[in-house]
């Protein structure tokens, strides 16, 4: 069944390694890690976790625990989440591709550190995945689960307020604009927490993350018309040693 792997299991405790701390989320995302198959690695272009230091740290880490590693960075939607902010059509533009520019170069540098590995690496764009028909069949059952299920639609709206909160031009009170603008971003990257090994022809994927995001709950509720993939787990990966 869809997200099998999400019911009725006790969460873990955390693993430790040489930088980082591993927390799968449940048991059933306990073993799809140790499997060691594929992990799938986010990086957003609206924050700093992920600098060139930290991100390069993780995939040589990663290559000691996965026999493959993919890195998708976020290059869709960020222009129009910058202009439901408040900034102007042409700045906004300028500061995405800005932005995409500068995570495309760190992913690369960060690649080019184990470029030697036995483990194989590999880099997208979220917006390469926007021709395929698995990613535009994903994207559809979010779409309607959105519209349908209440909680997943609450943990995506939280998402959302909770970023843009933080965002210059996201204090206070945020507009239905400014909601949709965030949404559009979260679906975006919804087909990857929903099945990576349909998205990218692997037995089984993690999808980590420093901090356990939001929607993951939603994800494995009991009862949701939506659930991730039996291969799909979550685990939130964190540096314990950063000297």
């Amino acid at each position: 069944m869809v997200g099998d792997m999400c019911e009725g299991a006790d969460v873990p405790g955390p693993t430790s390694g040489a930088h980082f701390s591993v927390s799968p989320i449940t048991a059933r995302c306990k073993d799809i890690w140790e499997r060691g198959e594929h992990i799938l690695v986010g990086v957003s272009t609206s924050n700093g976790y992920f600098n060139r230091v930290r991100l390069t740290r993780l995939l040589e880490w990663l290559q000691n625990h996965f026999s493959a590693v993919d890195v998708v960075y976020a290059d869709m939607h960020i222009d129009t989440s910058l202009i439901a902010l408040g900034c102007e059509e042409s700045e906004a533009r300028r500061r995405a591709k800005k932005r995409v520019s500068q995570v495309r170069r760190r992913v690369r540098q960060a690649l080019s550190a184990v470029e030697d590995s036995p483990t194989e690496f590999r880099a997208h764009a979220l917006s390469d995945f926007a021709d395929s028909p698995v990613y535009k069949a994903l994207g559809a059952r979010v779409d309607r689960a959105l519209a349908e299920e209440d909680g997943l639609s609450t943990a995506c709206h939280d998402m959302v307020r909770s970023f843009l909160s933080g965002q210059p031009g996201g204090e206070g009170e945020l507009t239905a604009e400014q909601i949709e603008a965030g949404l559009s971003y979260v679906r975006a990257e919804m087909p990857f927490l929903v099945d990576t090994p349909a998205l990218l022809g692997v037995p089984s994927s993690v999808s980590c993350y420093h901090m356990e995001a939001q929607v993951w709950r939603a994800l494995r509720r009991p009862g949701a018309g939506l659930r991730a993939a039996p291969g799909q787990a979550f685990a939130v990966v964190a540096p314990v040693d950063e000297s």
